[in-house]
């Protein structure tokens, strides 16, 4: 089992700069894929970024060049720099970790939300 705590939610004015944090504890050794999806109100669950194993990343084209993401193996932790925030980024942000077992099976953290006033 592996579990999920996010951090670093919040509110910030248009252009300014958050960073989201996502630790995993437990069998952290199984885990494969990290990323985070966000979904605003009245809107559907939507990919932001994600990281393999490897370090190759994936963006959503609203936020390539605005938003990194980084892991850290060694602390089982995912993070997503967001730069030149802009209202439409206002939502809730959940971490999803994909981790091998004899399948393939995914976890979710808690949601953290990011408010970008105008």
């Amino acid at each position: 089992q592996v579990q999920l705590v996010e951090s670093g939610g919040g509110l910030v004015q248009a252009g300014g700069s958050l960073r989201l944090s996502c630790a995993a504890s437990g069998s952290t050794f199984r885990i494969n894929a990290m990323g985070w999806y966000r979904q605003a109100h009245g809107k559907q669950c939507e990919l932001v970024a994600d990281i393999s194993n490897s370090g190759s990343t994936n963006y959503a084209d609203s936020v390539k060049g605005r938003f990194t993401i980084s892991r850290d193996n060694a602390k089982s932790t995912v993070y997503l720099q967001m730069n030149s925030l802009k209202p439409e980024d206002t939502a809730v942000y959940y971490c999803n970790v994909v981790y091998i077992t004899n399948r393939a099976l995914e976890v979710w953290g808690q949601g953290t939300l990011v408010t970008v006033s105008s």
